[in-house]
């Protein structure tokens, strides 16, 4: 019987971290394994259609036969990867062997989103697969901080409290980040930290009695219960509490909501059901019921925007210089000179404050380059049914072009495409339409796709016939 890899992913799978996960594998299965030139091949059937699954060849382990990779969507807060160790495609029934999460932010970024914002998703898997290993993944591609802050510290000591592992982090110091033995070494590590600046709701915990626990933390945003990096923190805070043998009453406090913001679909109500955790003043509402913890995607536009991305990737001398996938972590800008930058949300900050919408810098999903013929491909990912407003939405990036892309490559001429996903079509009419990939696989070029297209559908093609 194979045992083969299967990689379940929501994001477009990156060489480094595939071989940051092998060396995970190989640790945890005490193999040996090497990896050469690492390469993501789309299947192809005989009639040459895209199954909606990749191979990655380029990788030799003993105990793995084969490695494969499927895009997938959570059904909630949803780790990035999970690993599955098995012969026949994953089915979610099957249990996996890691949940893993990637992230590139850093605290010389953020100082929440580098830790916090992803901590609700380790609190929610644990519903689905509860002794699962748990890993954080730190795939960092900026300076990395030389001296932790303190939410990084805390708010690593929890997630390695349950049971979390930390890799890709230099300098770790595992004595810094050592998890809490008791719920008072957690108040009391929580009651030291620096408070929030004036005019903030502190996240602060307390025992009230001898049978309640309070956290207090704002969760209202934009109209709706939808601040993550509180959401994260708050989840990760309540689970451990829990995790240490809490058994009564935890309240969130000056949360900042009322009782219309809390309905059943919500992913902090769905782990403050798990958790038993109330909202003071308001009643919390039942979960919305989900008997699964994700599904294959079969409906996302990512499934063409990242099939061309790895395509390119792997079948030609071309590359990514920014991603921004449906749903996926949005990637940094690459320089002429490597350099790794954020884009910048507006154009002019103060002018979108003043009320000038117009200053908002519209990013494309995915942004090529092809060397060879000094052509930057800016392309806009929609689903068939919406391909018309991805055309439109072509219009919009004169201020990307200007700003970063023409700025950093000032001597390549910058096209601007249409890649869509769906329907039976098996021809494109409009001229922007560069690439559709459509629900059976099947890979059509549209009339004016960038020659760059052409190449890699060409190889890929060439590529099973001789196979």
């Amino acid at each position: 019987m194979a045992n083969n890899l299967w990689i379940l992913t929501e994001e477009r799978p990156k060489k480094e971290v595939l071989r940051a996960i092998f060396e995970i594998f190989a640790r945890e299965y005490r193999c040996a394994f090497s990896v050469d030139t690492l390469k993501i091949i789309p299947i192809l059937n005989a009639a040459g259609q895209f199954q909606f699954t990749y191979r990655v060849e380029g990788y030799t382990c003993d105990k793995a036969d084969n490695v494969y990779l499927k895009i997938i969507s959570g059904s909630s807060s949803f780790t990035d990867f999970l690993i599955f160790y098995q012969e026949q495609v994953p089915a979610h029934t099957d249990k996996p062997i890691f949940a893993i999460e990637e992230t590139k932010t850093d605290d010389s970024e953020s100082r929440n989103t580098g830790v916090y914002q992803r901590c609700s998703k380790f609190v929610y898997i644990r519903k689905f697969y509860a002794d699962i290993k748990m890993i954080m993944l730190y795939n960092l591609q900026v300076a990395q901080k030389h001296t932790p802050t303190q939410t990084n510290i805390f708010g690593t000591k929890l997630l390695r409290t349950l049971g979390v592992e930390i890799h890709g982090k230099t300098g770790y110091d595992s004595s810094i980040f050592a998890p809490f033995q008791s719920i008072d070494e957690i108040i009391e590590h929580k009651s030291a930290m620096r408070r929030a600046p004036r005019g903030n709701v502190p996240i602060t915990i307390r025992r009230s009695g001898s049978s309640k626990i309070e956290v207090s933390g704002r969760l209202y945003k934009n109209g709706s219960l939808s601040h993550d990096p509180n959401i994260g923190a708050l989840s990760i805070i309540c689970a451990v509490l829990r995790h240490l043998g809490w058994k009564g009453e935890i309240e969130i406090t000056a949360h900042g909501l009322s009782q219309g913001h809390l309905s059943s679909g919500n992913k902090f109500i769905r782990i403050a059901e798990m958790l038993d955790i109330s909202f003071q003043g308001l009643i919390r509402p039942a979960a919305a019921a989900t008997d699964t913890y994700w599904h294959y995607d079969l409906k996302g536009e990512k499934l063409a925007t990242i099939f061309m991305h790895i395509a390119v990737e792997n079948f030609t001398d071309g590359r990514s210089i920014f991603e921004n996938h449906a749903g996926c972590e949005k990637g940094y800008f690459i320089t002429s000179h490597g350099q790794h930058i954020a884009l910048e949300k507006y154009n002019d900050r103060a002018a979108y404050k003043a009320g000038n919408k117009d200053q908002i810098i519209n990013i494309p999903d995915l942004i090529l380059i092809d060397c060879n013929r000094c052509e930057i491909i800016d392309i806009e990912g929609k689903k068939h049914m919406r391909r018309h407003h991805g055309i439109e939405e072509l219009a919009g990036y004169d201020c990307i072009e200007a700003k970063y892309i023409s700025k950093h490559y000032p001597d390549f001429d910058i096209t601007r495409t249409v890649i869509v996903y769906g329907s039976t079509n098996k021809h494109i009419v409009e001229p922007q339409i560069g690439f559709m990939l459509n629900k059976h696989g099947d890979m059509i070029l549209g009339k004016y796709a960038p020659e760059i297209f052409r190449d890699a559908i060409t190889r890929l093609l060439d590529f099973w016939s001789n196979n």
